[in-house]
Formats: C-alpha cells, structure tokens, sequence
C-alpha cells in the first residue's frame, strides 16, 4: 500500500460535479483521469458530430472541475503518448501517480463494466465502483420490480417511478387529471407551416470546441456525419440555455406534435435535451421538477408535461433497467430471424424514399432524429425489410449524439426491431405508409403513391408491411393485437395477397 493520493477517472458520460465517485474523496486527496482514447471513438464508428460534442464537452467539464480545485490528468486524443485505451491509460496514471487506491463510477455499458472489473487484479490496488446515483432507479430495484413480474411494460414501472418522485401525484396518491398516461393526446400531426415553430439554441464553438472540430475532421474523416451543421452545447451552462429555451417555448406544444414529422424541420417542438442528459450536464429530475412547475403554474398543459416526464422518468429509467436486468447477449437477439443486410443508403440518405431520405439525412447533417423518425421511419423500414437487427443497433448507435448502449440497444433491439420476442414491447412497430402519411407532410412530397399497395408507383411501405405479416405470421399471428391486421390479410383475395408479396420481393431484390 503506498501513500499515494486516490486516483478518480471519469468519462465522457460522467460529466456530472458530484458523480458519486468524486463525492466519494477530496480535492486535496485525489488526482482525476481524464481520457480521450481511440477505442472509445472506433469501437464502432460514431457520428464525427457525436465524438466532436463528448470530446469538447469533456475539455470544458475538465475546466470547470479545475475550477473547483480539482488536481487533473487529462490525455487528449491526439497526445502522442496516448495508449488509445482506458485500461492503458489508467496502468500510465498508476505508474505516474503510484496511487494509493482508485475510485471510479460504475460504466454506462457492459463492455466498460468488464474492463473496471479487471482493475482489481491488473494494478493489484483497490478498486472502488460507486453506482451511479444520478438515476432514480438501481439495479438492484429495478431487478426486484422485474422478478415480481411475468411481463415487463414500461407503464406499471412509470407508476412506480411517479409516486417515488410524486411527480404529477394529488395530495390524495392518485395521479395528477385522474390518469397516469395522456398519450393518446399526444398524436396531432404538425401544421404545415408554423412561423412560432421553436428553434433549439445554436452554440457558436469557442476556441476548445474549434480545436475539437479540426482535429475531428482530420481523424475521422471517413466516419458518416457532417460537421458543418455542428450546434451542441459543450457546457452545462450552455445546456442550460437550451433547457430553458425547451420549457419556454416548445414544452406548451410539445405533448400536442411530439409524434408529428414535416419535411425540413429536423427540431419541431423537441427538447433537442438528451445528449447533455446521457453525458451529464443536466439533471434529468431537476429538469422534469421545473416541467411540472410550468404544468402547476398553467405555462403548460398536462398531456405536454406528462408527456415529457414519462420519457425521462419512465422510458429512460426503463431501459436502463431493461439493459443491465437482461445481460450483455441480449444485442445478439433476433426473435424474428431477420438476416438481411442494413441498405447503403443509411449512411448516404440517398433514396428516393422521402420520409426514409429526410429521416437520414438531417440525421447525416445534425446527429439526431426524434423519436417517431427513429421508430416508424428508419426503425420501421429496416424491421419491414427483415434487416438484421443487430446491424441496426450499431447503427444507431453511430450516429445519434445521445446513443449510449444502455439507452440505444432495448430502444432498437426491442421497441423497434422486436428482436427480443416482446419482452419490452406489447408488439411489432410495424405501419404501412398510412401511418407515415397521417403523421407527416412527406407523402405528399414523395415519387411514391402511398394509396397503392402494387405497381411501379406504389408506396413500398404498404407491400412491405404486408409481406412482413406473412413471413412472420407463424410467430405473430397469436399476439392478439395483431388479430384485426391478420384478419384484414386473410380476408384478402389470394391473387391480391400474391400481387402484394411479389411487390415486396421484387422491391427486396434491388435494394442493394
């Protein structure tokens, strides 16, 4: 044992003042490893606007905990004597520092929690992991919800998590309107054109973040995204302006066209909040507290607030749950069977499908795409077309901003993929092209006619959607809300059903 100070490493997903591992020890008594390593940028190949936001939002988390009186080791990316990994660089921290022992915060992913869990033997000092406390809902807890249960849905959860927070909750214990879920209020499809449509703030880089972006673009020059779109806040108080800007001007409409998606409107009434919650630089409690604040003072309705707190409190705290309840094989489930490869133009957007065109390409040009453009667009073709869903998961997982593993692989494998059998969602989200052209203005837009299921103008998504049913009708046919669905293709003349599965394959065939 020597008398060394206490080593702390932080991550690029740990940048929160007093993440449990620094309350954990002293100013005075601790050194802080910062690194940026090659791993952690090509383990799959993240969006350049993804590693150029952690990477400056990490240099300034870095000057703000200097700013507190921490003592800092901080290896940059293009450091000459940087190993490249975490396990590397904390052996060059021991063999720097001779520290006396190591503190860190538990990982965010199971291929991270492996390589903590090594520590112990490899630098033969103690190695202490705090859980994360910055979410509502432990491992251990959510572990013990899930045994108590044969099946494990979001909204009984949900209930649990409001009355834990009381948020939303009556003086008398029962959710605040009389109901616990105001979706259903939540479908609208968007005007046409609003001129009052928010705008999420853009930061203009400073000198650290334009250091960030050159170097970026140099390094990772054949990595899918585009930088010069590039508006992440690299701050906590950046971030915080961009919060505000969400409660003042898009929460009030926010519950109302949440689901809602228009051609060259990337943002809508988003928050555009979550890659600073996955990293750290906002409180994902305190922030759905000031939400139920406006609710309370009446700047918002309850379907907006609601709406908002059930995804953090609710989806977010979930599948975090789900995540680390159901193992790390759980990325290579494939109820369905789906083998085929993700199309090119996921990383071009180069398709005459409009919806499919737009979904990808503001992703390309901003890192991000909200909920319903990933679920029922990207999501809903790649599940159509019978993509192999864990090629879908590596693809998310590169190019959004906010996709860490824990909250990006249940959100695709299972909500959107069906890949785990239905453990986390009730049923496929499969939808014809109906369902794109209710929701959106891209039919409209688009060189395909979404009213016709055959012939060479015909929407894809209506053929698929049907073929999908077919091919899966083994394995789908007894989930009782897909009764009407199966019912409707049975009713359907077999030359018709023949007709649309050719369609299919013949659109199948030249994907490639």
């Amino acid at each position: 044992m020597t008398d060394g100070p206490l080593l702390v490493p932080l991550f690029g997903d740990q940048l929160t003042p007093d993440i449990a591992a620094l309350r954990a020890v002293r100013p005075d008594d601790a050194i802080l490893l910062m690194m940026e390593v090659a791993d952690e940028t090509t383990y799959v190949k993240h969006h350049k606007a993804k590693i150029a936001f952690i990477l400056s939002a990490m240099r300034h988390h870095a000057g703000r905990l200097r700013d507190l009186g921490w003592r800092f080791d901080y290896v940059r990316l293009d450091d000459p004597d940087n190993e490249g990994s975490f396990t590397a660089e904390v052996a060059r921290a021991v063999e720097r520092r001779k520290p006396r022992a190591i503190h860190v915060t538990e990982a965010g992913e199971w291929r991270v929690r492996a390589m903590l869990e090594s520590w112990r033997d490899r630098f033969a000092i103690p190695v202490t992991i705090h859980e994360d406390d910055r979410f509502l809902c432990s491992h251990a807890e959510f572990d013990s919800w899930a045994s108590a249960r044969k099946q494990l849905r979001m909204e009984y959860f949900y209930r649990d998590m409001r009355r834990k927070t009381g948020l939303l909750m009556a003086d008398d214990g029962k959710p605040e309107g009389g109901q616990w879920n105001y979706d259903a209020d939540n479908r609208r499809p968007a005007p046409s054109r609003d001129l009052l449509t928010p705008r999420p703030v853009r930061f203009l880089p400073d000198a650290i973040t334009s250091d960030v972006l050159a170097l970026v673009a140099e390094r990772f020059a054949d990595h899918i995204g585009s930088l010069d779109h590039f508006h992440f806040a690299a701050t906590h108080e950046e971030a915080m302006r961009q919060q505000q800007r969400f409660l003042d001007e898009a929460l009030p409409r926010f519950g109302d066209y949440q689901d809602a998606m228009l051609t060259g409107e990337p943002f809508l009434w988003h928050s555009v909040l979550s890659p600073y919650i996955n990293v750290g630089l906002l409180d994902p409690l305190d922030l759905c507290r000031k939400v139920e604040e406006r609710y309370l003072a009446g700047r918002a309705p309850l379907n907006c607030a609601e709406g908002f707190i059930r995804q953090i409190i609710g989806w977010r705290e979930y599948v975090r749950g789900i995540y680390w309840h159901e193992g790390p094989d759980y990325a290579r489930r494939n109820a369905l069977d789906a083998r085929r490869d993700l199309p090119g133009f996921y990383w071009t957007g180069m398709t005459d499908l409009h919806c499919l065109s737009q979904a990808i390409g503001q992703t390309i040009d901003h890192g991000y795409a909200h909920h319903i453009q990933r679920l029922m667009i990207t999501g809903n073709f790649a599940l159509l077309a019978g993509v192999d869903p864990y090629q879908v998961h590596i693809w998310y997982l590169e190019v959004y901003a906010d996709a860490f593993e824990w909250v990006e692989l249940p959100n695709t494998l299972g909500m959107s993929q069906f890949a785990d059998g239905g453990l986390l969602g009730s049923k496929p989200y499969a939808a014809s092209g109906a369902y794109i052209d209710r929701m959106s203005d891209y039919c409209g837009k688009c060189r395909y006619d979404v009213r016709q299921r055959t012939g060479e103008n015909a929407c894809p998504f209506n053929s698929l959607y049907w073929d999908f049913l077919a091919r899966n009708q083994k394995t789908l046919a007894p989930n009782p809300r897909l009764a009407m669905p199966y019912r409707n293709w049975e009713r359907m003349e077999p030359k018709e059903r023949q007709a649309i599965r050719r369609q299919a394959a013949n659109f199948l065939d030249n994907l490639g």
